[in-house]
């Protein structure tokens, strides 16, 4: 694998169907993405999270949009080879319109390459607006820290046959609305 070439969703597809390991970290800042860089990972996310790790918040609910494009900045200008996706907050894709609005501001004003954002089924149609304005979309499924509250708090998902055919068919709605991946979070193995 050639260290220096940018990845990209094509590629990333390519990997997956060579059996190749692909790895993705998070990191919210320049020295961090300029180490990510440098090991050769492969997507890099500026996650939302970042109102726990380095803002102090309790949970991610109070990261604002600016607060994601203001890291993302440091940690596009910091890794060149990754694929570097951008979280959308809590609040930012209520509706499809708010959606694409929002997640134009954070790929022209940070300079992510994808936005990622939170739920399966209930959010599909707003993925499929979001792709169909050009811009790639990561889901994230099971554990959301978004909606952690109405979880119970951060738990396993995907405990039962049920909830664990839930998660199944929120990947598929992803996929089927548009999604090139999706981020499966603190699900049972």
């Amino acid at each position: 694998m050639s260290v220096s070439k940018k990845v990209t969703i094509p590629k990333l597809k390519k990997m997956k169907e060579r059996g190749e390991k692909i790895v993705m970290v998070t990191a919210y800042d320049y020295p961090s993405a300029v180490i990510a860089d440098q090991a050769g990972v492969d997507i890099i996310l500026v996650g939302d999270s970042v109102g726990v790790v380095e803002l102090g918040y309790e949970n991610t609910i109070p990261v604002t949009l600016d607060d994601v494009i203001h890291h993302a900045k440091a940690v596009v200008r910091g890794a060149k080879r990754p694929l570097i996706v951008g979280d959308m907050p809590f609040g930012t894709y209520l509706n499809p319109e708010q959606a694409v609005f929002n997640a134009c501001r954070i790929i022209k004003e940070s300079g992510v390459d994808t936005v990622k954002l939170e739920g399966g089924r209930e959010v599909a149609h707003i993925v499929k607006a979001i792709v169909r304005a050009g811009i790639p979309v990561l889901g994230h499924i099971g554990l959301t820290p978004q909606r952690v509250t109405m979880l119970g708090g951060y738990k396993v998902q995907g405990v039962d046959a049920e909830s664990a055919m839930d998660i199944i068919e929120d990947a598929k709605s992803l996929e089927e609305a548009g999604a090139y991946g999706v981020v499966l979070e603190f699900t049972a193995a």
